[in-house]
């Protein structure tokens, strides 16, 4: 059976599928779209693409993306460094700033456990976390994570994990739909959360 599309077609197709959220109608539609913009829009895409993985990193102390060694989050001391506010990416941290509730610093795990998937701990910034835990600075870690199976399971694994540190282990109160992600909550429904955020008590 003949090819569908030329190969630089089908390259592009593929490489967008490999996006998160992008299946194959939606790689196939994006990548017409590109096919059909001015030359210079499509270049412009690719830059913004190449400059963006020369100059952002991660925070090496938070792992938030950053331009620099330390992201402006952990660079402010006006921030509260004695609670920790733990995320599974940076972009769960833009979507608690909105609320404008948090004052505290943020941890990102860089993902959520899943063994259907091969990640454990081990594969998560949980080392790292435990390692800006072993002074007396901080005194309440919040869990962030997403409410749904692969986020509720971290955030028991660290609950179990923080709890005979000593330290305040608390977790968003409800008001986040089950199953959903931080970064689709509105600044309200997130803002109650964490204003009514609750104990976690190891079972």
């Amino acid at each position: 059976m003949a090819a569908v599309h030329t190969p630089p077609v089908q390259a592009l197709i593929d490489e967008l599928g490999r996006l998160p959220g992008i299946g194959p109608k939606s790689a196939q539609r994006i990548a017409f779209h590109l096919l059909k913009v001015e030359e210079v829009d499509a270049h412009r895409l690719a830059d913004a693409i190449r400059e963006a993985k020369a100059r952002v990193q991660f925070c090496e102390i938070c792992f938030n993306v950053a331009e620099s060694s330390l992201c402006p989050i952990c660079a402010d001391d006006r921030r509260d460094a004695s609670i920790i506010c733990v995320v599974e990416e940076s972009r769960d941290i833009i979507a608690i700033e909105r609320t404008g509730e948090f004052k505290g610093k943020y941890h990102v795990l860089l993902g959520a456990m899943n063994p259907l998937e091969g990640i454990g701990p081990d594969q998560l910034k949980i080392r790292e976390l435990l390692t800006r835990l072993g002074g007396d600075t901080v005194k309440e870690v919040v869990i962030c994570t997403n409410p749904n199976t692969e986020g509720e399971v971290t955030a028991l694994y660290l609950a179990r994990l923080l709890s005979p540190l000593g330290i305040t282990v608390t977790r968003l109160a409800s008001g986040l739909p089950v199953g959903g992600d931080l970064e689709y909550a509105d600044e309200l429904t997130l803002g109650r959360a964490f204003e009514g955020r609750t104990r976690i008590h190891e079972q």
